[in-house]
């Protein structure tokens, strides 16, 4: 089958296994279940004259604004459209050079560096060794790159990277002149691990964020990067002009800006996990390490069958992630996504039922 490149195409799945008229909770897009703010969609409606002008192609009060939240300077900031632009700017800073990626990752990376012809060099993690990084075989890599792209947490498997090793990275990259970009798009799911302090320490580093999972609003598209200021002001003239519309440059700053909705998904999120987690202690199901809204998923009895688990629960209502465009996993677990209570609980009621189906 011609699979996906990405998640979040529930319609698309349902005409390619020829089932139109089923009806499927999708657990495919890792967005946060809870939906955006209340006050969201009002702030939208109320935005609407700014759509009858042109928006400041510098978007000066929403970078201010960021800036200040991040505690940062102004002109460290960049708001793009989306964590995909920010992903092909870090890529042009670098174009024709030389790039790690740290696989499984996003496939955007690897997209993105090709587009601009980097030479790209794969360093890959296992499942089995709970996707830690091959800190000797990265430092010993680095001489030979200019940029190593890094997600933490990481997607698929929602694991975070301990800040000690990024750290050393950094340390031997600056004797190497060697960057680390590295893609918080999931950051806001556990904030503690924000890597922003380390931008003053560190002028390889460059950092990415999106605005979209956390509060659910991939059709905005909205992210920013932050470096150092000679970086951001290079990646300034790589960008479209105009390329932020005024809605989002608008409500940048409102979303970040309001604690209690993502201290609450915190919260939400650390109770549906540790759920997850018991009933897959309890079934012998393989689910990773995850900080974030979405975990990696595999049967510990039957690990060569999970394309048939992708097929069992869809035909039960439940659209999960292939991996097969994931280097090194290549379809041998799930992507799922942590979704509401009772959908959460729709899906291990499934997962039970094929446990003693096999």
């Amino acid at each position: 089958m011609n699979w996906p490149e990405h998640g979040g195409q529930p319609d698309l799945m349902k005409k390619l296994l020829h089932a139109e008229e089923l009806e499927v909770l999708d657990f495919s897009a890792n967005l946060n279940p809870l939906g955006p703010p209340e006050w969201l969609q009002g702030e939208l409606e109320a935005q609407w004259k700014n759509l009858l002008s042109y928006p400041d192609p510098n978007y000066s009060i929403s970078n201010s604004a960021l800036a200040r939240m991040e505690k940062i300077r102004d002109e460290e900031i960049l708001l793009t459209n989306g964590g995909a632009e920010a992903i092909f700017l870090a890529a042009k800073y670098f174009e024709g050079k030389r790039a790690g990626i740290v696989h499984p990752a996003f496939s955007e990376y690897e997209r993105a560096c090709r587009h601009y012809h980097l030479k790209v060099t794969d360093i890959l993690t296992s499942p089995e060794e709970d996707f830690r990084l091959p800190m000797n075989q990265l430092l010993e890599s680095l001489p030979n790159l200019d940029v190593l792209f890094l997600c933490r947490p990481n997607n698929p498997a929602g694991v975070v990277i301990p800040k000690g090793e990024i750290k050393m990275l950094l340390e031997q990259g600056l004797h190497q002149q060697t960057f680390l970009v590295i893609d918080e798009a999931f950051v806001d799911f556990v904030p503690s691990e924000s890597l922003t302090p380390l931008l003053q320490e560190y002028p390889n580093l460059i950092l990415l964020r999106s605005l979209t999972k956390m509060y659910t609003i991939p059709g905005l598209r909205l992210g920013y990067m932050m470096a150092r200021e000679a970086v951001i002001n290079e990646m300034k003239n790589f960008q479209v002009p105009w390329s932020v519309n005024a809605l989002a440059s608008a409500v940048a700053p409102l979303l970040l800006r309001d604690k209690s909705y993502s201290a609450h998904t915190v919260c939400w999120l650390e109770e549906q996990t540790k759920k997850l987690q018991t009933f897959a202690q309890n079934n012998d199901f393989y689910l990773s390490n995850t900080s974030v809204n979405f975990y990696l998923l595999q049967d510990n009895r039957q690990r060569e069958r999970t394309e048939a688990l992708f097929t069992f629960l869809f035909q039960h209502g439940i659209l999960a992630r292939h991996t097969y465009n994931f280097k090194g996993l290549e379809g041998s677990h799930l992507r799922l996504a942590i979704r509401s209570e009772e959908e959460n609980a729709k899906l291990l009621t499934i997962l039970k039922k094929w446990r003693e189906k096999v």
